[in-house]
C-alpha cells in the first residue's frame, strides 16, 4: 500500500480510495495540470508479468479512446520503479452499491440512472469494447446526478489466465474472455455463458445491465446464494423473484428485465441501443393520442395529423396483407402495394434491401439524434429497429441465408448480424458502388475504379475478378458464380453485362445507363425513365427472352451514380424508393432556424447546391433528373421568377458565380466533364473552357477569376482537390491529397484560403488551407463537420456539424486566419451524407450579410419514402 505523499511520475498520492481484485485505487494530485485523479495501482502479479503488461498496454490504449459523458475516462499509464498505475478520471459520489444499501431506489430515479448506464454501454459497444464486469460497485452517481460507469474493459485488459488467487478473491473473478473454459466477472452479475466459462460477447453486458436494474428496483440482487457456488447455481438454474419488483414498475421495464435476464443467449436482447430505447420509452411514455407510426421528415401540424391517421390504417392493412401473403403461395396472390415510412430522413440513393425471404427490408435512415444508421423493418411489424454500430452506413445488402447484412461505413466494407451484435470490417475501400453476397460465401465489390474483386464473407484477402472501364453495381445470379454488373464499352456506351468468378470474359446483355437486378424465378429488372421494367431472363443460358413489361412507375434513380433504388426478394417481394423524394424546395431560414419563406414550388432539385449571386439578388441551381438531363436555372430574388440558362443535352450542373456576378461557370456532361462559361449581362452563348478529369466535381471559382478548384478520385478512389488555372499553360495541379476523401472546397473572399471537408481523421471535418501554396493548414471543426461556406465579407465561416447544427466560426483576421470559438446557430432540416465515399452536399448557401441561409429542403409533407409490392409479377403490365 502507498503512503500519502508518495510519487508516481507527476502524480502525488493523497489517500487510498479502495482496493479490489484488480488493484488498489488512490486519490492523487496531478502536479502538472493541477487536478485530482484516480490512480489504479496494478497488483504485482500483473505489473511484473511482461506478457500481461504488454497486453494490458495494448488494451488500455483502446480504452483511453472512449470519450463519453457517462464513462469514467482513462488518461494514461504511469510507472515508477516496479509500480504500474492507470491514471483515470476521479469521480466523486457514491457507487450504486452504496446507494442500494439504503434500500430500493425509487422507480423514476432508477430509470434516469439506467438510461445513462445504457447510453454508456451502447457507446462502448459501438466502439467494440465490452465491460465484462458491470455491477453496482462499478457505477457512480455524482452530486449533479451524472452517472459514471467505471472500469470499462479493464477486466479484459488486466486478466488473461486463471489462477487460484483469482478465484479466492471472488466475487471478482479472473481471466481470459477470449478463450473458452475460463470465467471472468462478478458472480452475482455473471451471464450464464460467462459462468460456464464460454466465450462472451456484448450480450453478457446486457445480462449484467438487467441484474443491476433489478437490484436498483428491489434493493437486492437478482441472483444470490450463501456461497460462490450457490450464486453461480442461481444464475444458471433459477429465475429472479419477479414479485419483488415495485408495483410502480412500468410494464415496459418488467418486459425489458425479462429480456435482459434471458438465460438463452439467442433470445436475450442483442443490442444496448434497444435497451436504451426501452428505458427512454418508459421514462417518457407516449401520449395515447400520439401516432404510433414514425413520420419521415419534419411535417407541419396539420400534415402530421393527416399522415398519422393514414399511417395507422396503412400499418394495420400492411400487417394483414403481409400475414396473408406469407401464408399462401405467391402465385395465387394478387400484387399488393404498401407504403413504408422511415424513422427519420432517408437518403434516396441508399436503396432499400429486401431480405431473401421477403419478410424484412433494410435501409438507412437518421435516428432521433440525426445519426445515419442501418435499420431493419419486419414487414409485419409497426416499427423498424436500428442496428447498433452501423453509424454512417450505406447501401446494405443481405447474405443469401438472410442472417447477416453487408454495408459500407467510414471507409470500410462491413457486415453485421441481422439480429445485432459486433460489426466486422471485411476490408477497407473508398468506393461504394454496390456489392453482392454469393451462396458460396464470397462478396463481390468494387475495391477501386476499374475493377471488381472478391473478398470472403468472413473477411480475408481481396482477389481481383475482372477489370473494365468502370464496372459497378454487381449482383450474383443463382449459381453463385455468374453475376450481373454495369459497365461502359470502349466508346463510353453504358450497358448491363454478365461476368463470372472463373473467367475474365464478360458478355453485354443490353444497353442501360442504370444498374439492373435479377429477380427470381427468371426476370431481369431495369429502369427506363422513372419506370421499373421486367424482362424474362434465362439465368442458366444467360440470355434475355420475351418483351419488357412495366412493373412500377415513379421510381427514384440517379444518373450520375448509375443507380436506381429498388430491391427484389426470391419470394416476389419488391421494395423501391418513391420518385417524389426527388422534389425539394428552396427555403430561407434566419440565424435561429426560423423559416422565412420559399422560392418557387417544389421541383426536381434534390441533389443540387443553391448558389447565391455575390449581391444576393439571384440564385442559380440545376433542375431536372439528378445527373441525367439537368439544366441551369436562375431565380430573381425576392420575387422568385425563374429563367432557364442552359439547353445542352445531358447534364449541366454545379453553377458557380464570378466575383462580379456577370458570369456563371458550370459543369457539363460526363466522361469527360466539361467546364463551361455563360455570360449573364447580357446573356450570351455558352463557351467551353476546358475538359476536367472524368468523374470530376466542380467546387468553386477564385475571386480573381484565375483558378477553378474541383475534386476528382485519386488512384485508390479517394477524392482529392485539384486546381485548374484559367490562363497560362492551363495545366491542373493538386492542392490537397491524402488517403481520404477531400471535397466541398470553397475559396475565401480574399482568395488566400480554401476551406474544404476531409475524412482524414476517420470522420468528416472542416479544414482550411492556404492558397496557392498549401503551406498552412487548420482544422476548424472539432467533432465533425461538412460543407464550409464563407460569409461574403470573410468575417465568418459556416459549416454543418455532425449533429446537424449550423455552426458559425468568427474569422478575426483573414490575413492570418485567426478564429474565434464556434457558435451553434440552429439545427438544419436536411443533411446529406458527408464526403466519405459519396461526395454529396449539405444543400445551402449564405446571404452576403450572413443573416439568412437559403437551403434546399424537402417539402413539408413528402409522403412515405418506400413502396413495397407483394407478388409483384402478378401486376406486370405489357
Amino acid at each position: 500500500m502507498l503512503n500519502s505523499g508518495s510519487k508516481i511520475g507527476s502524480y502525488e498520492v493523497v489517500a487510498l480510495i479502495g482496493a479490489g481484485g484488480m488493484g488498489e485505487v488512490y486519490r492523487a494530485r496531478d502536479t502538472r495540470l493541477s487536478r485530482d485523479v484516480a490512480l489504479k495501482v496494478l497488483p504485482a502479479i500483473f505489473a511484473t508479468h511482461p506478457e500481461r503488461m504488454a497486453r494490458f498496454e495494448r488494451e488500455a490504449k483502446m480504452l483511453a479512446s472512449l470519450n463519453h459523458p457517462n464513462i469514467a475516462a482513462i488518461y494514461g499509464l504511469e510507472e515508477s520503479g516496479p509500480i504500474r498505475a492507470l491514471v483515470m478520471e476521479l469521480v466523486e459520489g457514491p457507487t450504486l452499491a452504496e446507494r442500494i444499501r439504503s434500500g430500493p431506489v425509487p422507480v423514476d430515479e432508477t430509470l434516469t440512472i439506467a438510461k445513462q448506464v445504457a447510453d454508456a454501454v451502447e457507446y462502448a459497444h459501438d466502439h467494440n469494447v465490452i465491460h465484462r464486469d458491470l455491477k453496482p460497485a462499478n457505477v457512480k452517481v455524482t452530486a449533479e446526478g451524472v452517472v459514471k460507469v467505471l472500469d470499462f474493459g479493464l477486466a479484459k485488459a488486466l486478466l488473461d489466465e486463471p489462477s487460484a488467487a483469482d478465484f479466492a478473491n471472488a466475487p471478482t473473478l479472473s481471466v481470459a474472455p477470449t478463450e473458452p473454459g475460463v470465467i471472468l466477472g462478478t458472480a452475482a452479475y455473471m451471464s450464464p455463458e460467462q459462468a460456464r466459462g464460454k466465450t462472451v460477447d456484448k450480450r453478457t453486458d446486457i445480462w449484467a445491465f438487467g441484474a443491476v436494474l433489478y437490484e436498483l428496483l428491489t434493493g437486492r440482487p437478482a441472483f444470490r446464494g450463501e456461497t460462490f457456488s450457490d450464486t453461480i447455481a442461481a444464475v444458471l438454474e433459477r429465475e429472479p423473484d419477479w414479485t419483488a419488483l415495485p408495483q410502480k414498475t412500468p410494464p415496459l421495464i418488467e418486459r425489458l428485465l425479462r429480456r435482459c435476464l434471458e438465460k438463452d443467449i439467442k433470445r436475450r436482447l442483442h443490442a444496448a441501443a434497444d435497451v436504451r430505447i426501452e428505458v427512454e420509452d418508459a421514462l417518457h411514455p407516449a401520449s395515447p393520442a400520439a401516432p404510433v407510426a414514425p413520420i419521415p421528415f419534419a411535417l407541419n401540424r396539420r400534415a402530421a395529423m393527416v399522415f398519422a391517421s393514414v399511417a395507422l390504417v396503412a400499418i394495420a392493412l400492411a400487417a394483414v396483407a403481409i400475414t396473408m401473403y406469407v401464408r399462401r403461395a405467391p402465385e395465387s396472390a394478387p400484387a399488393t402495394r404498401l407504403s413504408l415510412s422511415s424513422p427519420g430522413q432517408v437518403q434516396p440513393q441508399i436503396a432499400p434491401a429486401v431480405s431473401p425471404d421477403g419478410r424484412r427490408v433494410a435501409f438507412v435512415s437518421t435516428d432521433a439524434s440525426g445519426r445515419w444508421m442501418l435499420w431493419i423493418r419486419e414487414l409485419d411489424s409497426q416499427e423498424p429497429r436500428p442496428l447498433a454500430g452501423t453509424e454512417d452506413a450505406r447501401h446494405p445488402f443481405w447474405s443469401p441465408d438472410g442472417r447477416s447484412l453487408g454495408f459500407w461505413a467510414r471507409g470500410g466494407l462491413k457486415r453485421v448480424d441481422a439480429t445485432g451484435g459486433a460489426v466486422l470490417t471485411l476490408t477497407e475501400t473508398a468506393t461504394t458502388w454496390g456489392a453482392t453476397w454469393s451462396r458460396n460465401g464470397v462478396i463481390l465489390f468494387q475495391p477501386r475504379l476499374g475493377e471488381l474483386a472478391a473478398v470472403p464473407a468472413a473477411g480475408g484477402s481481396v482477389t481481383p475478378v475482372i477489370e473494365g472501364n468502370i464496372p459497378r453495381w454487381p449482383q450474383f445470379l443463382p449459381d453463385g458464380q455468374h453475376f450481373l454488373f454495369l459497365d461502359t464499352d470502349n466508346q463510353g456506351s453504358p450497358g448491363l453485362y454478365v461476368g463470372s468468378l472463373e473467367s475474365k470474359q464478360t458478355t453485354r446483355l443490353m444497353a442501360a445507363t442504370l444498374a439492373g437486378a435479377y429477380a427470381p424465378p427468371g426476370w431481369l429488372l431495369f429502369v427506363r425513365d422513372d419506370n421499373l421494367m421486367a424482362q424474362p431472363f434465362d439465368a442458366e443460358r444467360l440470355e434475355l427472352t420475351g418483351e419488357p413489361a412495366l412493373v412500377a412507375e415513379g421510381l427514384w434513380w440517379v444518373a450520375s451514380g448509375n443507380h436506381a433504388s429498388f430491391s427484389a426478394s426470391e419470394t416476389g417481394v419488391l421494395a423501391y424508393v418513391n420518385a417524389a423524394l426527388l422534389d425539394t424546395q428552396l427555403v430561407w431560414f434566419d440565424r435561429g432556424g426560423r423559416p422565412l419563406g420559399a422560392i418557387g414550388p417544389p421541383a426536381r432539385i434534390s441533389g443540387e447546391l443553391p448558389q447565391l449571386s455575390p449581391d444576393g439578388k439571384r440564385v442559380a441551381i440545376a433542375r431536372g433528373p439528378f445527373g441525367a438531363d439537368e439544366d441551369i436555372w436562375t431565380y430573381e430574388l425576392p420575387a422568385g421568377s425563374s429563367s432557364r440558362l442552359t439547353f445542352n443535352p445531358g447534364s449541366d450542373r454545379l453553377p458557380v458565380w464570378s466575383a462580379d456576378g456577370r458570369r456563371i461557370i458550370f459543369q457539363s456532361g460526363t466522361r469527360p466533364t466539361r467546364l463551361m462559361f455563360k455570360d449573364l449581362d447580357p446573356i450570351g452563348p455558352e463557351r467551353t473552357s476546358a475538359d476536367l478529369a472524368p468523374v470530376a466535381v466542380l467546387a468553386d471559382w477564385s475571386p480573381d477569376g484565375q483558378h477553378v478548384i474541383y475534386s476528382v478520385p485519386g488512384p485508390r478512389g479517394f477524392a482529392h482537390l485539384w486546381v485548374l488555372p484559367l490562363s497560362g499553360d492551363r495545366k491542373p495541379w493538386p492542392l490537397v491529397q491524402a488517403d481520404s476523401n477531400i471535397v466541398q472546397a470553397q475559396f475565401s473572399p480574399n482568395g488566400r484560403w480554401v476551406a474544404y471537408t476531409s475524412s482524414e481523421s476517420g470522420k468528416d471535418e472542416v479544414y482550411v488551407v492556404s492558397f496557392p501554396a498549401p503551406s498552412v493548414k487548420r482544422q476548424l471543426s472539432s467533432d465533425g463537420g461538412v460543407e464550409p461556406r464563407w460569409r461574403r465579407d470573410g468575417s465568418e465561416l459556416f459549416y454543418v456539424s455532425s449533429d446537424r447544427n449550423m455552426t458559425a466560426v468568427p474569422i478575426l483576421s483573414q490575413t492570418t486566419l485567426q478564429t474565434g470559438p464556434p457558435k451553434t446557430l440552429f439545427r438544419v432540416r436536411i443533411v446529406a451524407h458527408g464526403s466519405q465515399g459519396t461526395g454529396l452536399y449539405t444543400l445551402y448557401d449564405v446571404a452576403p450579410d450572413g443573416q439568412r441561409f437559403l437551403m434546399n429542403v424537402p417539402p413539408d409533407d413528402p409522403g412515405p419514402p418506400f413502396t413495397v409490392v407483394l407478388n409483384w409479377p402478378a401486376g406486370l403490365k405489357k
